[in-house]
């Protein structure tokens, strides 16, 4: 075996810079990271100079190793410069490639260790010139056979997989190259060549490792082993040292952690506790938004599969627009940015955060979350100063578990870029205790960016050789729909000339049936009484300034979390009018013109994905902002996430935020709105008449093909009866009114806690079950979803909160009109709920045994 020493040849003038910078940061704050722990535990850390640049000290939560050795310059628990980290694993690649030689650094494959070194294995790889690139992983993925595995066996975490796309990867006869961050005992490398010298036997291979810390004891095992196999092996590592343990160092660390681990705390302990150790608070929480990446389509998000120069040149010539998409999304004065990576997810995140830093004037630093546990302790010669904890939230295999983000709260950043692959961007990731929220409770600005996870085989879009080229442009009125053609333009066909309406209780019988989705016919539009239009014009008049304080609350919540310039996509047909006044609002308050589209949602059925398409070819999704009238249980904001996730899987275009804006939020279901009260929104009393004459959209596979939009009908017979046009007109005219009550709504909005409850969702799953309907999808809970039961199903009864005044006017008379008693009942969250009539046939009884009244 030839050992290549860490002082061979020239570690390239970047690294030479990292390391030095490095070392001035710590000689200015004069303290070692491992003093500590070195102070406490007695261990000691001898050799070159370099080493306690490179490296801090932290105490494991681990039985098996009391202590960890903590890479300044890797990127996963000190959050450094792109520059740095890239810098030391591309010199780690020349050096490799110097060792071998042109001609054999051409047929090296490299092979980096899960999850520390998938980043640092990925920059040697660079630096080696043309070599393919594998890591090990721990994610199993399906389809996707065996190439090999080993254990490490002092980690947590213990199975590698090796998954490589072609199965020859590994089969040639070239150098093998194996990168770690730490040389520490050689096991693991051992481990690795036993198992694929059996299997794919080779003449030579070179072990890479920032730090070499093995013992004495140990040093001679690799030669040992190189001539029990018969092959040559090399080292080469940035620096050499070794860690010398006292006695019994495991226990006295055991103990150490104890006395310092902090008991559990809400929310979820950040820190490792001690009395110089206090609590990495939260402020008040930041924004979260999505920011569209626009990853080139088919390129693997890292080595899980491996990754060839081919792949290499695709991403250096995507990163400059892609670190232009992450600046513009990022604030003006953010100084201090983190892009944070995902546990193996580590390279594509490195290179974003890299061309960030070269194309940005802002101090960008990188590192990424971790399975590791390790105790954090706020001091100076501590290595880990604070910890967030959040659940794992990729379904790993081993079951669910605690995750982390070290070195992030209290470190002053402005904001963070997380980056995760679209396996991980699950709900789990949303939830209250997910990442985002956690990294938000600590930094004003919280951008997520999600990389398609690459599955070797897996077809992003079945359909695409299919597809037409060009969808058709959007509809817009005059010849669809009663608004101007610059308020909206409608992504749906035009099913005008197609009989589409049926009786309402024929409609109900075969919905309830399973015989029919409510998507596949539309009702008889109701055409109200003069008394009722009446009561639809006192309501608006009534509402009008309340609602335009809304609009203009919700449009500037948008305009400051989500986009300076929004595209704004409303669900059809109820968020349709909405689009329009916000539209018209950051018309009137800020000059700006924007974008309003309205595209069709079906529960049970997803979004519209053509209209998306249609979108991602002419906007950034990152800058799409769906928007709806009011929230009732929340069953479309869960139906718009899941239809994006899949969309994403399909399509592999990523951005599209499944956070919808609301007029009133009453169901507590969403983050974005405008109020949380439930009141009349005038435009939910009336159908197509006050929603541009269009329908509701259908969706019925001998009318809407696989590359057509939704359909919906422009009822051009009713515009005799058409109140579009009053009704945004009477909202905008009061926006001047309102003007010192948005701003003040909206500053209160912004700094609240918006987090949604759900208690909507709660309240229906109790009123189901208490009334005997055991459906969900038959309860529809405030004024705006009981108005559409009256309107357009078969209603069962209401109920009404004690003492709910003229917001109810409108559904009294509708009741009376059909015969639907109203009950009132004490602590609804609502002001009133509507029940569909449950297992509905003509002619039926309720579960309260009476009959249905028509």
């Amino acid at each position: 075996m030839t050992e290549s020493a860490h002082a061979e040849g020239n570690a390239g003038e970047q690294a030479d810079r990292a390391a030095a910078g490095v070392r001035a940061d710590r000689a200015a704050a004069g303290v070692w990271s491992g003093s500590w722990v070195a102070e406490r535990l007695g261990v000691e850390l001898a050799g070159d100079e370099a080493l306690p640049a490179l490296l801090g000290l932290a105490l494991r939560r681990n039985p098996r190793r009391a202590h960890l050795l903590v890479s300044n310059v890797l990127g996963k628990h000190v959050p450094q410069s792109p520059s740095v980290v890239y810098g030391h694993g591309v010199a780690l690649g020349r050096r490799v490639r110097d060792l071998l030689g042109a001609e054999e650094a051409a047929r090296a494959v490299v092979l980096g260790y899960a999850e520390t070194a998938t980043g640092l294995g990925h920059c040697v790889a660079d630096g080696l010139g043309p070599a393919a690139y594998l890591h090990s992983t721990r994610r199993p993925v399906a389809g996707v056979a065996r190439a090999g595995g080993f254990e490490e066996s002092h980690s947590h975490a213990t199975s590698h997989l090796l998954l490589p796309r072609d199965p020859e990867l590994l089969a040639g006869d070239g150098p093998l190259v194996l990168v770690d961050d730490e040389f520490s005992t050689g096991n693991t490398v051992l481990n690795t060549v036993r198992a694929l010298h059996e299997r794919y036997p080779r003449e030579r291979y070179v072990v890479v490792a920032l730090v070499d810390t093995r013992s004495p004891a140990d040093a001679g095992r690799l030669e040992e082993f190189a001539r029990e196999i018969g092959a040559r092996v090399d080292l080469v590592t940035a620096a050499s040292g070794t860690v010398r343990l006292p006695p019994g160092v495991l226990e006295k660390g055991q103990e150490l952690v104890a006395r310092h681990e902090a008991p559990p705390v809400e929310p979820p302990t950040e820190h490792g506790g001690g009395p110089s150790a206090p609590p990495a608070r939260p402020g008040p929480s930041g924004s979260v938004a999505r920011v569209g990446l626009r990853w080139p389509d088919g390129l693997p998000d890292g080595g899980r599969h491996g990754f060839t120069t081919a792949h290499r040149e695709r991403l250096e010539a995507a990163l400059p627009g892609m670190a232009a998409r992450i600046a513009e999304a990022l604030p003006e004065d953010a100084r201090r940015v983190l892009v944070l990576g995902f546990e193996e997810l580590m390279y594509a995140p490195l290179r974003l955060a890299h061309a960030l830093e070269e194309t940005t004037g802002a101090e960008v630093r990188y590192s990424t979350t971790t399975r590791s546990p390790v105790l954090a302790v706020d001091d100076p010669g501590y290595a880990i100063r604070t910890r967030l904890v959040f659940p794992a939230h990729d379904d790993p295999a081993d079951g669910p578990g605690e995750r982390y983000a070290y070195n992030v709260a209290g470190a002053g950043f402005d904001a963070v870029v997380a980056v995760v692959d679209s396996a991980a961007d699950t709900p789990a990731l949303h939830a209250p205790d997910g990442l985002p929220a956690r990294l938000a409770a600590h930094v004003p600005h919280v951008l997520l960016a999600v990389v398609p996870s690459y599955v070797p085989g897996a077809t992003r879009a079945p359909h695409a050789p299919e597809r037409p080229s060009m969808l058709p442009e959007p509809l817009r009125g005059p010849a669809f729909s009663s608004y101007a053609p610059d308020e909206v333009g409608w992504l749906l066909q035009d099913l005008s000339d197609v009989t589409l309406e049926a009786p309402t209780e024929e409609r109900e019988e075969a919905i309830q049936r399973g015989g029919a989705h409510y998507a596949e016919s539309l009702p008889v539009e109701y055409q109200p009484s003069e008394q009722y239009q009446q009561l639809f014009h006192a309501a608006l008049d009534t509402s009008a300034a309340r609602l335009a304080r809304a609009v203009g609350a919700v449009t500037e919540v948008v305009l400051t979390e989500r986009s300076p310039r929004p595209v704004l996509v409303s669900l059809a047909r109820a968020g349709t009018p909405v689009g329009v006044l916000m539209r018209r609002w950051a018309h009137f308050r800020h000059g700006l013109d924007l974008p309003h589209y309205a595209v069709s949602i079906v529960r049970g059925r997803g979004i519209d994905a053509n209209a998306l398409r249609w979108l991602a070819e002419h906007h950034d999704p990152a800058d799409v902002v769906f928007v709806d009238g009011w929230t009732g249980k929340g069953a479309i904001t869960r139906e718009l996430a899941a239809a994006l996730r899949d969309f994403e899987d399909t399509d592999g275009v990523t951005g599209f935020d499944p956070e919808i804006a609301v007029l009133a939020d009453p169901g507590s279901c969403v983050r974005t709105y405008g109020t949380r009260d439930d009141f009349l929104i005038p435009s939910a009393c009336l159908n197509s008449t006050v929603s541009g004459l269009i329908s509701r959209t259908v969706l019925r596979a001998d009318l809407v093909g696989p590359h057509d939009f939704h359909g919906a009908k422009f009822y051009r017979e009713l515009a005799a009866a058409d109140l579009s046009p009053a009704f945004l007109d009477a909202v905008s005219a009061r926006f001047p009114d309102v003007t010192d009550a948005v701003d003040a709504q909206a500053k209160e909005l912004l700094s609240a806690d918006r987090a949604p409850t759900w208690e909507g969702w709660a309240a229906v799953e109790r009123i189901s079950e208490e009334y005997g309907i055991h459906d969900v999808n038959l309860v529809k809970p405030g004024v705006g979803e009981t108005t559409r039961v009256m309107l357009r199903r078969v209603p069962w009864k209401v109920l009404a909160r004690a003492g709910a005044g003229a917001d109810l006017d409108h559904v009294r008379l509708l009741a009376e009109q059909r015969g639907v008693p109203v009950e009132e009942v004490d602590d609804l969250p609502y002001t009133c709920v509507g029940l569909i009539h449950p297992r509905y046939t003509r002619g039926a009884t309720g579960a309260d045994g009476r009959a249905v009244a028509l």
